[in-house]
């Protein structure tokens, strides 16, 4: 039954070694056609704005070439709707050719956007780690998974946006901290999605020095832990209880997966405890760490996002996101 379930799951075995692909995928605000009140002006359907069934259709077409194209065994997603929006995401991937059986988001609070999770790997369990009450902060969703003898806990971030000061993104990293502290800091753990934090945030501080409320103190550098570990992973000695960037694994100039005035930043990262560097178990596959970067997600020097009219807040049916997706490959025993 075992070696049945492996090979549903389309795991890729090179070399005697099994591996499992994790990708993180900001997919820039995918709603869907029903009217919840918590949507965005341009997002209302059917009004002047175009957010209709022919845009919505085009836009979950052009969100599932690039997963089609990832390719991943369980990717999260963030800036989703609904769990219709994220049915008719997974629907569309069917019709496409990629079939995820199993889905989750993190539903429990209503957000306008949230995150969730496609696998083709079953769940062990589910779990929605609540931030804080107010709706400025995001769930985030927990996935136990257990494949080839080994479990591994995935946690699907969207921190807030650089709208908010830093001290709001500590608030979310104090609290994924807390739990890695109930689950125990030598369990394999996966940090995955946007954390609206470049992976040097610190060093970022200093151009952006309005954000920096908390004098130099960054979620994903100093409450993550991440701050001092930047070796190649083959050489990194990460401590239990501190976290190890995986952009540290590949060259500087690859280190991104967004744009922002014309400045390439790394908003989404995968993010994974010292057990996970370990050759011995489940570990991560050196230097497979990357953005999915095909010439059709960029126009001229910029990523291709979702076109609207500026002006007027009207969707032009083109573009796919404002970020790339994210991948990293773990090897299996």
């Amino acid at each position: 039954m075992r070696v049945f379930l492996l090979l549903a799951l389309l795991l890729s075995t090179l070399f005697g070694e099994t591996t499992l692909k994790i990708a993180t995928y900001n997919v820039e605000n995918l709603f869907d056609l029903h009217r919840s009140g918590h949507e965005y002006k341009e997002y209302i359907p059917n009004t002047r704005a175009k957010w209709n069934r022919k845009n919505y259709r085009i836009k979950l077409k052009n969100i599932s070439r690039v997963i089609k194209g990832v390719n991943a065994d369980i990717i999260g997603l963030e800036e989703v709707e609904s769990l219709q929006a994220l049915k008719d995401l997974r629907q569309q991937l069917k019709r496409d050719g990629v079939y995820y059986r199993y889905f989750k988001i993190a539903n429990y609070k209503n957000t306008t956007i949230k995150v969730a999770i496609l696998s083709k790997i079953p769940f062990v369990y589910t779990h929605e780690i609540a931030v804080q009450a107010s709706y400025r902060y995001r769930n985030i969703l927990e996935a136990k998974f257990h494949v080839a003898g080994e479990n591994f806990f995935l946690l699907v971030n969207h921190w807030k946006a650089k709208s908010g000061p830093e001290s709001m993104r500590i608030v979310s990293a104090k609290k994924v901290m807390k739990r890695v502290e109930e689950l125990g800091e030598k369990k394999n753990i996966i940090l995955i999605g946007d954390f609206n934090s470049h992976y040097e945030e610190n060093i970022l501080f200093k151009r952006k020095r309005k954000l920096n409320d908390t004098d130099g103190i960054t979620g994903i550098n100093h409450i993550l832990r991440t701050l001092t570990h930047k070796e190649s992973a083959s050489n990194a000695d990460v401590p239990y209880g501190d976290f190890y960037n995986l952009w540290y694994d590949t060259p500087k100039s690859k280190r991104y997966s967004y744009i922002f005035r014309g400045k390439k930043e790394a908003m989404d990262s995968i993010i994974i405890s010292p057990s996970l560097l370990h050759q011995e178990g489940m570990h991560y596959k050196h230097h497979s760490i990357r953005a999915y970067t095909p010439t059709y997600l960029f126009k001229g020097r910029y990523i291709y996002r979702w076109q609207m009219m500026n002006r007027y807040s009207v969707h032009k049916g083109k573009g796919y996101s404002d970020h790339l997706p994210v991948i990293a490959e773990f090897v299996l025993p």
